[in-house]
């Protein structure tokens, strides 16, 4: 049985602790690392200063590099759905926990 263990990761300079199955934790860190690296090419381009739009930015290029990937390959739309949707209510939840400490 695989148990789910709280995950710290920064993005922006912010901690967020996340809780998921201690075997993705390093697929997680991965994860991260990568939507890390995409802010900050939007950062770099200089265009856009507001964080909350620098980091929607950075999801929606990752989120399209996902959907060509899966294009070209076939995938089912609907779990690609589930899923984001599940990682939108992470996020959420995530935002929310860092602005009540």
């Amino acid at each position: 049985m695989n148990h789910n263990k709280s995950l710290s990761i920064n993005l922006m300079g912010r901690e967020f602790c996340i809780n998921c199955p201690a075997d993705e934790q390093q697929d997680l860190r991965l994860a991260a690392g990568y939507l890390e690296k995409k802010i900050r090419d939007v950062k770099t381009e200089g265009k856009v200063v507001d964080s909350d739009r620098i980091v929607l930015i950075a999801a929606l290029g990752i989120a399209h590099e996902l959907l060509m990937l899966r294009h070209e390959t076939g995938f089912d739309i609907d779990d690609f759905k589930r899923t984001i949707k599940s990682l939108d209510e992470e996020v959420g939840a995530a935002i929310n926990s860092s602005k009540v400490e």
